[in-house]
């Protein structure tokens, strides 16, 4: 189908953009390739002690995602697409910002877009998300082990809610690009290196 091709692909190149790299540009600060983790995203912003910056690439990062799925819900009731159409655009634009044709297709592990995402998907399913990163990293200060369980943990919350076998199995494609994209930091988890954010 053309129209369900085509939103994909505009979901996709949204994705694409990648905030972290925009936002140091405009800070004149360092490519957060460069530096750190090497991941352009949120919590490697941080690194280079500017919060705002961290804070713009937190929100663009997730406001690209939530955009991309409102797009496809427009879409789906203008098109008459499938209901599941939203949910493979939130698919696409995670892709995108994983693997950005902008730069190279070297791209960011994708928390904040996947927050994005399932927050415009469904509220609750993002509020759950949310709030179990939000206390995972409450009670370790560790953002990748709060990212990896709350990833772990968003199909299961989408059978809960949804009931629905396509959009549970796009959740748990999602879930388990989140979790390779963090491969390095289970690696490090199991060793006892990964860092932590120290408490102030």
């Amino acid at each position: 189908m053309l129209e369900l091709t085509l939103l994909l692909i505009a979901a996709y190149l949204l994705g694409s953009v990648s905030f972290a790299i925009v936002i140091a540009r405009a800070y004149g600060l360092p490519d957060p390739r460069s530096h750190g983790s090497g991941n352009p995203g949120a919590t490697n912003m941080l690194r280079t002690g500017r919060k705002s910056a961290a804070a713009l690439t937190l929100l663009g990062d997730a406001l690209k995602g939530y955009v991309a799925v409102w797009l496809a819900q427009w879409a789906t009731l203008q098109y008459g697409l499938p209901a599941y159409a939203p949910y493979l655009a939130a698919l696409a634009a995670f892709l995108g910002h994983v693997f950005p044709v902008f730069f190279g297709f070297k791209g960011g592990k994708g928390v904040a877009t996947a927050v994005g995402v399932l927050l415009a998907l469904d509220l609750r399913l993002g509020g759950l998300v949310t709030l179990t990163w939000v206390a995972m990293f409450a009670l370790t200060r560790i953002s990748s082990l709060s990212a990896l369980v709350a990833a772990s943990l968003a199909p299961v919350y989408g059978w809960w809610l949804l009931r629905s076998g396509i959009e549970t199995a796009i959740l748990t494609a999602l879930s388990v690009l989140i979790l390779a994209r963090h491969h390095s930091n289970i690696r490090k988890l199991l060793s006892g290196e990964e860092s932590a954010f120290k408490r102030r």
